[in-house]
């Protein structure tokens, strides 16, 4: 299920993002390749392998923006919870399931709401401005892969940047002004690249973090995690990339899906 939410602080950061990206994309054309390897057969290599990590990047970073990251369905019909405060027998039958007041509806183990997208998700980590979108069951695949494709991106810029300023360039245009904006730009590409790049490897770790500890940053919050019984490393990234092969799982194409999207009241309560 496609979903947008229209929190403009998402919409500020998703806007930012792609700001940066591009301007990556153009001082590395621009004012690297173009400017030192225009006789080279490498300028065409790094067109192709930078500009192919920015689609990668593109389309991990659509799909966690507008995936479904695991709403929890609202019923239906209006809920009676009166069973849950008489104590019956009866009620919540599911093992751990809770009741969530606000969406007014039962919800499955290690579901959360979230105040920004006002939805129960399961397996929520975090709400994340910069996919505008929660990092739940669904789509936490597509964050790691955008983590991923943007430290990538950024080590490639720094690397390129260096070594257009340490390989002797014969061709490079000997113009004040030329030489005086490339600096200008690599400069800023640099600063750029470095903090994004330590952002996202901090959040990445953080992120692997969880997934190795089947705990997710709400439950650590709120200690609820431990207590599940332990489960193989390989195991646990396989409920978050797929059960597809490994290489796969870099690919924003194929998602997760562990649950159909039928309504979650079907159970006597």
């Amino acid at each position: 299920m496609p979903m947008f939410v229209r929190d403009p602080c998402g919409i500020v950061c998703i806007l930012l993002t792609y700001v940066a990206v591009l301007y990556a994309d153009y001082v590395v054309i621009r004012w690297i390749i173009l400017q030192t390897m225009q006789n080279s057969l490498w300028g065409p290599f790094h067109v192709v392998l930078f500009n192919t990590i920015v689609f990668l990047l593109a389309m991990a970073h659509l799909k966690a923006v507008c995936s479904d990251p695991g709403v929890v369905p609202l019923p239906q019909n209006r809920v009676d919870f009166s069973d849950i405060h008489s104590g019956s027998p009866g009620s919540l039958q599911q093992e751990d399931w809770t009741v969530c007041t606000r969406c007014e509806t039962y919800r499955p183990p290690r579901a959360h709401h979230c105040r920004i997208c006002k939805r129960c998700i399961r397996r929520m980590d975090h709400h994340c401005p910069w996919i505008n979108n929660c990092v739940g069951e669904q789509n936490q695949k597509y964050f790691i892969q955008f983590l991923v494709y943007v430290g990538a991106l950024a080590a490639y810029a720094i690397i390129l940047v260096v070594v257009s300023w340490v390989v002797d360039c014969p061709e490079c245009s000997n113009e004040i002004s030329v030489k005086q904006s490339r600096i200008l730009h690599c400069v800023i590409l640099v600063l750029e690249s470095a903090l994004f790049g330590m952002f996202v490897s901090a959040i990445l770790v953080d992120q692997f973090q969880a997934i190795f500890s089947d705990e997710t940053a709400v439950e650590q919050v709120q200690n609820q995690g431990p207590f599940r019984p332990h489960k193989p490393k390989l195991a646990l990234l396989t409920e978050v990339c797929g059960r597809g092969h490994p290489i796969l799982w870099l690919l924003p194409c194929v998602g997760v899906s562990r649950h159909s999207d039928e309504p979650l009241l079907n159970h006597d309560v």
